[in-house]
């Protein structure tokens, strides 16, 4: 009998038991792995889809800004003084704009930056700088002209780049005029936001509203088709139509020129209203400034100045001194208060010997104070007309004695002269006088010749045109007609009457005497 016997070699494993557990083995790691797949799916479907969702959209959509055109500034007959042509602004992505490796990386960025500044005039360290910079976008240039952008147009094409430069419509602001009527015009930001003048009172009606292009994009941030994407039109901006009139403009700036230059003045400035309406038909001031180029000053006076001056001192040659500065004005508030002699019937316009002038007025008994008239020669005798033909101080003192403080600002307040007048001009200050109860005799008696006292030119021009308009006082009106440059409506700012301040009958005594002040006076037989 024969046996067969079977021996286990101690310490080894069945070849087929080791495969049988490695296979266990990956099969509970894969289903491991699919489990947290799942989980993970699950979890980014259900309680962050929603996030990831819009995330996508944003990245996938790009919305872009369609600039909305400006209103233009027109003078009251038609012609244009502000208005605002198509540019472009420049912009990068500095990461899209990139090579095979680092190498071409580097040369293609030096040739992007060089090739905007030699098109934009650019400082090239600069703009090199931009190019490498690791932001999303960088801004080259805004409000460039069309023949610039062909240019980089024809580059980019020549040298087949066309990801990372984008060139976005915009618009510039241009003066055709220059310098004409720069105070009551006022400019505009690079924002194209008015901060000066009538650009900065009516921003608002001029800016209008943007609109949008919503369309979807590749993975290149190229603009692909899309059945859904938006387009909400721009708005224009209203027109504004000044009631300035750009030919009388122009020759009140070219004779306060040369009166400036003639007597070697500092400055000076010229408003001419239409006394019947309020309308400003010229506003001139000089030195100017070219609204075009507002930060480059264009007369001696501000270029022999402008390197030494501080940021907030440079601000000075855009302010309107005709509304934002005060000043004595002089003789010329004598017809104010010979109104208000006449309205209350304390004198009439040619009552004989009425005034006496010896060329001086005394003040005060222990320390006596003297006022001088402007002449060497005493006038003598004299009646009102007489007093304002020969601008005699004196005898406005005596007459401001008769009058009082107190009936002087009861008609001060009425011709305005207390309050702002409302001129749609920004920065527009009040005048200075002095408290009722604290105006000393001596106080009247300059005050008679429009001294210690201070107004703005708009308001003295508002106050003595009401005399010149049957005594009625006009609100100043800049700005007579809103165009919606969409529909053609036309808003028309109507005139506006303050309040009647003296008679008519009054005021045509004074324009009878302002004649002879003119025909007889002694300022205008020199």
């Amino acid at each position: 009998m024969s046996h067969i016997r079977t021996f286990k070699k101690k310490g080894k494993t069945p070849a087929n038991t080791v495969t049988s557990k490695r296979v266990r083995i990956c099969m509970g790691t894969m289903f491991a792995v699919l489990g947290l797949l799942l989980f993970r799916l699950g979890f980014l479907q259900f309680v962050q889809g929603a996030d990831l969702k819009e995330q996508a959209y944003k990245q996938q959509t790009i919305n872009k800004l369609v600039s909305a055109k400006r209103g233009n500034i027109l003078d009251t007959t038609g012609k244009v003084l502000a208005t605002s042509a198509q540019v472009d602004t420049v912009s990068i992505n500095p990461t899209k704009i990139k090579g095979k490796n680092a190498e071409e990386t580097k040369a293609k960025k030096e040739k992007v930056a060089k090739a905007f500044s030699d098109i934009f005039e650019l400082n090239y360290e600069e703009t090199l700088a931009k190019v490498n910079s690791e932001s999303s976008i960088q801004t080259i240039i805004k409000k460039v002209e069309k023949d610039k952008i062909d240019a980089l147009k024809a580059w980019m094409e020549e040298n087949k780049i066309s990801v990372g430069i984008n060139i976005d419509e915009d618009t510039k602001r241009y003066y055709p005029y220059n310098n004409l009527a720069s105070y009551a015009i006022g400019f505009c930001n690079s924002e194209n936001q008015g901060i000066y003048g009538v650009e900065r009172s009516f921003n608002s009606y001029l800016t209008g509203t943007p609109g949008k292009i919503m369309t979807s994009t590749d993975v290149n941030k190229d603009e692909i088709s899309d059945e859904n994407g938006k387009y909400i039109e721009a708005e224009n901006g209203n027109n504004i139509v000044l009631t300035l009139d750009a030919n009388i403009q122009a020759i009140c700036e070219k004779y306060l020129k040369e009166g400036i230059e003639t007597n070697n003045a500092r400055n000076g400035n010229v408003i001419i209203m239409k006394p019947s309406t309020g309308d400003i038909l010229a506003m001139a001031q000089y030195p100017d400034y070219d609204l075009n180029t507002p930060f480059t000053p264009t007369t001696p006076y501000w270029q022999e100045r402008w390197d030494s001056l501080s940021s907030t001192d440079k601000t000075e040659m855009y302010r309107n001194i005709m509304v934002s500065s005060r000043y004595e004005p002089g003789s010329t508030f004598k017809v104010i208060n010979a109104a208000i002699a006449l309205e209350e019937h304390i004198t009439d316009t040619d009552v004989t010997d009425e005034f006496n002038c010896i060329g001086y007025e005394n003040f005060g008994t222990e320390e006596i104070t003297t006022i001088k008239c402007g002449s060497s020669v005493p006038h003598g005798r004299q009646t009102l007309r007489q007093v304002l033909e020969n601008s005699c101080n004196p005898g406005m003192m005596q007459l401001a004695s008769r009058v009082g403080t107190r009936t002087f600002y009861k008609y001060y307040n009425a011709f305005g002269l207390f309050n702002k007048t409302n001129i749609n001009l920004p920065e527009e200050i009040n005048s200075n006088f002095y408290p009722e109860d604290r105006v000393y005799p001596v106080d009247l008696a300059t005050m008679a010749f429009g001294q210690r006292i201070t107004v703005t030119p708009i308001q003295l021009i508002s106050a003595i045109s009401a005399i010149a308009n049957d005594g009625v006082l006009m609100k100043p009106r800049m700005v007579k007609e809103i165009i919606n440059t969409d529909t053609n409506a036309v808003t028309t700012i109507k005139e506006e009457k303050v309040r009647q301040v003296i008679s008519s009958e009054t005021a045509n005594k004074m324009l009878d005497m302002m004649e002879s002040v003119v025909t007889e006076g002694r300022w205008f037989k020199r």
